[in-house]
C-alpha cells in the first residue's frame, strides 16, 4: 500500500531562486542600470598614461557597495520576500554589472601586452587588495550602521 493517499497527484515544490521568471527579470534589470552606471563612470573618470584608473575606481567603489549593502540585508532578517528582491535586483543584477572583473583582465593583458609589467602588477595588487579592504570596509559600514540604528530605537 502506497503512503502517499493519492499517489496520482504531483506535489509542487517552490521553483529555486535561479530558474524563477521574475527573478531572472530583476536581475537583468538591476544587470542593465548597472552596465550603464558603470559606462558612465567609465567614460567620466581619466586614464592617466592610459593607467585603467576608471576600471580600479569602479571595482573598488562595488566591492564597498555589495559589502555594505550584503551586510545590511543580513541584518535585516532571513533572505526573502523584499529582502531577497533587493539582493537580486542591486546586489547580484545592479553590482554584478557595475563592477567589471572582465575588464580588469583585459586591463592587465593589455598593460603587459605593452611591456608594463610594473603597472600591471601595479594595477593587479591595488584591484585585489582594493576590493578586498573596500569589501570589509563596506561591511563594516553595514554594522556599524545597524548598531547606530538600533541605539536609536529604528529597526
Amino acid at each position: 500500500m502506497p503512503d502517499d493517499p493519492d499517489p496520482g497527484l504531483e506535489r509542487r515544490r517552490p521553483r529555486k531562486v535561479h530558474l524563477h521568471p521574475g527573478f531572472i527579470v530583476l536581475v537583468i534589470t538591476g544587470g542593465a542600470v548597472g552596465t550603464l552606471a558603470r559606462y558612465a563612470l567609465t567614460t567620466l573618470i581619466p586614464a592617466p598614461l592610459g593607467w585603467p584608473l576608471p576600471t580600479l575606481l569602479v571595482n573598488v567603489a562595488g566591492a564597498f557597495l555589495l559589502g555594505l549593502l550584503l551586510e545590511s540585508l543580513v541584518r535585516h532578517g532571513a533572505d526573502a520576500g523584499k529582502l531577497r528582491i533587493v539582493r537580486l535586483l542591486v546586489g547580484t543584477g545592479f553590482m554584478g554589472a557595475f563592477t567589471t572583473y572582465s575588464s580588469l583582465a583585459l586591463d592587465a593583458h593589455v598593460l603587459l601586452a605593452h611591456g608594463r609589467i610594473f603597472g600591471a602588477a601595479g594595477y593587479l595588487g591595488a584591484s585585489l587588495v582594493g576590493g578586498f579592504g573596500a569589501t570589509i570596509a563596506g561591511i563594516g559600514a553595514g554594522a556599524w550602521r545597524h548598531r547606530q540604528r538600533s541605539a536609536a530605537g529604528v529597526p
